[in-house]
């Protein structure tokens, strides 16, 4: 990394590895709540987020080779498997998918992409001392992941009406 000093170097190192596990975990959450809500009102707004995710995933790797971090493997596996155990979470059914599930995996992706907002804003202001770090693209990607957060919201308050109207 451009910086000279190596503990900075180091804890971005690590910033970005953290991030990167996070969106391999949001990306399978995504995929998995798009999946799931397919043929359903929901099923298209989530499938397109859920491409955003991955391309968002792409684009954070591709940073990280540009700023020559390498990337930890045990991270993204980790939150591969955290993804995978939070299916077990109750949901009100035996079996099966129910309407408090769709809530919670849209209040799973809101709490990711606003991480995942947070990231491009702190490597935004990182430009001026990093060269390698290109100001626009990383404005392109805070606005994308604001809309992203806009319809996750949307989604979930329709979500939660469904879920909950009746109440």
């Amino acid at each position: 990394m451009a910086t000279t000093d190596p503990e900075a170097s180091r804890l971005l190192g690590i910033y970005l590895n953290d991030h990167l596990a996070g969106s391999t975990g949001g990306h399978e959450l995504a995929r998995r709540t798009a999946n799931a809500n397919r043929g359903t009102e929901f099923g298209g707004p989530l499938q397109e987020i859920a491409s955003q995710i991955a391309e968002d995933r792409a684009s954070l790797k591709r940073l990280m080779d540009r700023l020559g971090v390498r990337s930890d493997p045990v991270k993204p596996a980790l939150a591969w498997g955290i993804e995978k155990a939070g299916r077990l979470k109750p949901n009100g059914q035996l079996r099966g998918y129910s309407p408090l599930s769709r809530v919670l995996e849209l209040e799973g992706l809101v709490t990711g992409v606003s991480g995942k907002l947070g990231l491009w804003r702190a490597l935004a202001a990182l430009t001026v001392a990093e060269p390698r770090l290109d100001a626009a693209a990383l404005t392109s990607l805070e606005r994308r992941a604001e809309d992203q957060l806009q319809r996750l919201h949307e989604l979930r308050d329709r979500a939660a009406v469904i879920a909950f109207g009746a109440a």
